[in-house]
């Protein structure tokens, strides 16, 4: 539950009812867990990939032929994402067709991808 308390114009205040402290860490299983999952996400193709499965479901061929990279590449980072719990590989007929598990994740790339960018621009 969200409630929220406006105390001045534009100034508003979230209150989380149940949640812990802003001052408290998460509990080290849950940090843990978050380390799995940007582990997971922290290769330039497994990412490319999030960024293709957030179009649209995708078989292998289609990631090869996307991104340019090799099957069994693309195999094996489908692989460490699938066992992070980011894709799921749902079998249709020969071909398996990929679908990130949850839109949350595929917002954690493309905010890390646009925030990259931001960057280099302001660098070059």
């Amino acid at each position: 539950m969200i409630i929220e308390a406006d105390t001045a114009p534009h100034d508003a205040h979230r209150v989380v009812v149940g949640a812990p402290s802003p001052n408290a860490p998460p509990p080290k299983q849950i940090l843990a867990a978050a380390n799995d999952l940007l582990r997971a996400l922290a290769a330039p193709v497994r990412i490319a990939i999030v960024l293709q499965l957030r179009v649209s479901d995708r078989c292998v061929h289609e990631l090869v032929t996307a991104l340019g990279v090799s099957q069994p590449l693309i195999s094996q980072h489908l692989r460490v994402l699938k066992d992070a719990g980011v894709v799921r590989g749902d079998r249709n007929g020969r071909e398996v067709l990929y679908r990130l598990v949850d839109e949350h994740l595929s917002h954690i790339v493309i905010d890390a991808v646009t925030h990259a960018e931001e960057c280099s621009t302001e660098e070059g």
